[in-house]
């Protein structure tokens, strides 16, 4: 699935019509997982300062997912962005599905295809086996909630903690 670049151009059902951008989709599970731990909303601004990303292009992809109906946004002193569901109810397919990707080997591929017979022979080979691997990514993607990756990455912060904490003995 192709990500949109914030500067890109998308097509009538959304799809990104230029080079994608992969970083979009862990950018947004990365601000979805922060929003999940905050009972207020969160500005553009902070979810950037906690992410060390650029706040113009994170609020791009907000706004995507707040037309989707992930997040939802208020204006104002005390605005900025909410799940608009629980987190244990968003599952990170909710979110890749949310951000319009296409296909993620699909263009590249095709495009090595010719107009000939085994070229045509080899497209029709690609377009299955880049079927079947957005099905299963999305499959994948279905089993983990925003609030399972959410403690996973609180788990791993607390195992590290206890690591810097009490090194290894005779080592």
């Amino acid at each position: 699935m192709h990500f949109m670049q914030p500067d890109s151009k998308t097509d009538k059902a959304g799809k990104c019509v230029v080079s994608p951008n992969h970083k979009w989709f862990g950018l947004s599970l990365q601000a979805m997982v922060v929003l999940s731990r905050k009972q207020q909303a969160c500005s553009s601004n902070e979810l950037a300062g906690y992410l060390k990303s650029e706040a113009t292009m994170l609020r791009r992809v907000l706004a995507k997912l707040a037309r989707e109906g992930l997040l939802e946004t208020r204006e104002g002193r005390d605005g900025g962005y909410r799940l608009n569901r629980l987190p244990e109810a968003i599952t990170l397919a909710d979110v890749y599905l949310a951000l319009k990707v296409g296909d993620p080997l699909c263009s590249g591929m095709l495009d090595t295809t010719g107009v000939h017979e085994f070229g045509q022979e080899m497209k029709q080979a690609f377009v299955e086996i880049t079927d079947e691997v957005e099905r299963k990514t999305v499959e994948t993607l279905q089993q983990t909630t925003l609030l399972q990756l959410a403690d996973r990455v609180c788990a791993l912060k607390h195992l590290n903690q206890e690591e810097t904490a009490s090194p290894a003995l005779g080592v």
